[in-house]
């Protein structure tokens, strides 16, 4: 067989190392580059590999683990796992829009701790019951406890899992200091409160719910209930459905209604809503008067609305100090909400399926079931579940 004709050769020597060969329409490359020195040194090049036993040994796992941090402190040329899957969020800093954190210092919360402890030690019945095993604990005060310590974090961690700060606040982030209750009315004896993601259904929150927080009587607040899930137009805008704004103290019932409360109304085939309560503490009065809309409104145009434009419009007299949100999706009221509230058809969003693949048929099907050839059948008829 004859020898393929070589029709042209390239030689470069030097840093790089490369030939082409093409011949008959086929050509390979390759290339070799010279290998450079490391930028620092690297890793364990003091140890010598040969006399491995006159290494000094840690003698416990303590001395080991202080050496290790102790390294990990230190400033390498390298970069580790953990820098290249955080450099992302390095480049974008949080920026915390808060209450200020005003905590007691560390000694006196440890001094406190231990006083507690010691009456705990020198308490008889304490102890007798702990050892009986009829000790009750408060549910109450651990749950007080823990909205004056913890909680307020976990609830940032929380409402950052279900991208509330990324929707409303393009990633600004606080975190809740002021513990925001709500609760939907169901009837004279029942409600159903509002916590963090739990699920509301449209029919359990028709009527406006009561909202409770701690405040100082000479304090100003602004509320806010926003979803930035349902706008039927714009992906990126909200629907306001309640703003009430120079709160005194707790009271919202004597604030100024700024937008008067709509029952949510999340569009049938869109799955669950986030519907997010946000407590804005005031440093003064302000003049809402360009936000009011009229009451009642029922424009959804009207309730567009942007919460982190609302927010960079009075940023220098409120901050967001509270938080809560719940999960809805589509009921029967939510009909009732479009015909005779928003006056309007009620939107649909239904999924539509593609066409089911089939390979090519084979011509002869060996080791297909029965019913093989039903799947390229040209009839509407049923399979009867071959799929």
């Amino acid at each position: 067989m004859a020898a393929p004709l070589i029709r042209g050769i390239i030689l470069r020597v030097g840093v790089e190392f490369r030939v082409n060969w093409i011949s008959r329409g086929l050509s390979t490359s390759a290339t070799c580059c010279r290998r450079v020195a490391p930028l620092g040194p690297m890793p364990n090049m003091d140890i010598d590999v040969k006399n491995l036993d006159d290494l000094e040994k840690y003698r416990s796992y303590t001395r080991y683990l202080k050496v290790a941090r102790e390294e990990s402190r230190k400033v390498h040329w390298w970069k580790t796992y953990r820098q290249y899957l955080n450099q992302d969020e390095e480049k974008s800093e949080r920026i915390d829009i808060g209450l200020p954190n005003i905590r007691a210092p560390r000694i006196k919360e440890v001094k406190e701790r231990k006083r507690v402890m010691r009456e705990n030690h020198k308490n008889s019945e304490l102890e007798r019951a702990t050892r009986l095993r009829t000790l009750s604990i408060p549910l109450d005060e651990v749950k007080a406890e823990w909205e004056r310590t913890s909680g307020p974090y976990h609830v940032q961690k929380v409402a950052e899992h279900y991208g509330v700060y990324r929707d409303l606040f393009h990633g600004a982030t606080f975190v809740p200091r002021i513990v925001l209750r709500v609760q939907y009315s169901l009837d004279e004896e029942h409600s159903l409160p509002v916590h963090r993601g739990n699920v509301v259904t449209p029919s359990e929150a028709t009527i406006q719910p009561e909202v409770t927080f701690e405040a100082e009587e000479s304090s100003l607040w602004t509320l806010l209930l926003t979803n930035p899930d349902g706008h039927l137009r714009d992906n990126d805008a909200e629907y306001v459905h309640w703003i009430v704004g120079n709160i005194p103290g707790n009271s919202v019932q004597s604030g100024e209604q700024i937008c008067h409360y709509l029952p949510p109304f999340p569009a049938k085939g869109t799955g669950y809503h986030r519907f997010i309560f946000i407590l804005f503490k005031q440093e003064q009065p302000i003049d809402f008067t360009e936000d009011c809309l009229p009451s009642p409104c029922h424009s959804l145009e009207s309730r567009t609305f942007q919460t982190f434009d609302f927010y960079r419009k009075h940023q220098d007299y409120m901050t967001p100090a509270g938080l809560a949100f719940f999960q809805s999706q589509w009921d029967d009221s939510v009909t009732h909400t479009f015909h005779h509230l928003l006056n309007m058809k009620e939107p649909v969003f239904e999924y539509d399926r593609p066409p089911v693949y089939h390979p090519p048929q084979k011509k002869y099907p060996h080791g297909e079931p029965v019913r093989y050839l039903d799947r390229y059948r040209d009839s509407q008829e049923t399979t009867y579940g071959i799929y």
